[in-house]
């Protein structure tokens, strides 16, 4: 089946500075894919990454091998054949346990596929050593997939061997020179989608400010507008009572228009009456008079003074109509 990948991770590489021996001197400008590879031909694992056609990391992993913390998000590697330390910065303490569980992992089975490789090396030691002519492709095979400590249970590769080797490396470059560049178009889109969206959210938060200062002049005019509904219809209720009032005193002052003018038909009907009566006493009296002049010339004097008790009650009278006029007028 070939060399295939196990376990993908991303972070960012780092190598050891080769002049100090000390400080750690980026490999990748950002987060790159970090793979392991296993080959079942061979039986041995690798640990490859790649950033756009540059091969960072090609390192073969040894039982000798030991992966180590020295952080939380960050672990480190030696690796003798590439006389280089690695160094791997993650994104999270979970991503660096994975990674480093999985090095524990490959660690064991490539211990255990030297174990193996031995055992069958000691039973064909003495044909080892009559193959003498390999040597050179071994040494071959060393400077490219490992160290002395691998070639114990790699075993001498072929040429043809190194050159399925090589074809192989070149695909997995290829696959992942294409999964870098598919990873950086996602990642360039989800760029551009968190900045469409950081500017929506920014848009949405000056919207909800100018909703809200809105919000609150309408509240304060609401306020307002209430207050001044109060004061109107307190004012329409002293208007309803005011009008109560004035219906009250409407009715007041039709039932005494009714009385006054029952009064006044009553008084001059009486007036009248007693004016009749009046005249046709004056009327006897002067026919009695005039009748009785020669008789009654004692009675002047009583006559004289009925006429002017007669003409004090229709001076009454007149007095009395003045006043029901004037009445009428101020009703």
């Amino acid at each position: 089946m070939g060399e295939q990948p196990i376990f993908t991770t991303r972070a960012h590489v780092f190598q050891i500075d080769p002049s100090t021996k000390k400080n750690w001197v980026p490999a990748s400008k950002q987060a790159v894919t970090v793979s392991y590879f296993y080959d079942s031909t061979r039986n041995s694992y690798r640990i490859i990454s790649v950033d756009g056609t540059k091969v960072i990391i090609n390192s073969t992993i040894t039982p000798n091998m030991t992966f180590t913390k020295t952080s939380q998000k960050f672990g480190q590697w030696a690796d003798s054949r590439a006389n280089t330390v690695f160094g791997l910065g993650f994104g999270s303490e979970q991503h660096l346990s994975r990674f480093a569980d999985k090095f524990q992992e490959v660690k064991d089975a490539a211990k255990l596929a030297r174990d193996r490789s031995q055992e069958k090396m000691e039973t064909s030691s003495n044909h080892s050593q009559e193959s003498g002519h390999e040597t050179p492709s071994s040494t071959r095979a060393s400077s490219v997939n490992g160290t002395d400590d691998e070639k114990a249970y790699h075993g001498p590769p072929h040429d043809s061997e190194l050159k399925i080797e090589n074809d192989k490396l070149k695909t997995a470059l290829a696959q992942s020179t294409s999964n870098v560049k598919k990873w950086e178009t996602e990642l360039e889109t989800l760029r551009e989608s968190n900045a469409r969206l950081s500017l929506a959210l920014q848009e949405s938060i000056a919207s909800v400010e100018h909703w809200k200062k809105q919000f609150l002049t309408c509240k304060d005019e609401n306020d307002l507008l209430r207050n001044k509904i109060e004061e109107l219809e307190a004012q329409c209720d002293e208007i309803d009572k005011e009008r109560e009032r004035n219906e009250e005193l409407s009715r007041r002052l039709l039932e005494l228009e009714a009385d006054i003018q029952e009064k006044e038909a009553y008084t001059l009907q009486d007036a009248e009456h007693r004016n009749q009566e009046l005249e046709d006493k004056v009327r006897t009296l002067r026919q009695e008079v005039e009748e009785s002049k020669h008789r009654h010339g004692h009675l002047k004097l009583e006559l004289k003074h009925f006429l002017n008790i007669l003409d004090g009650k229709i001076d009454d009278l007149h007095e009395f109509r003045q006043e029901l006029s004037k009445l009428e007028i101020d009703n």
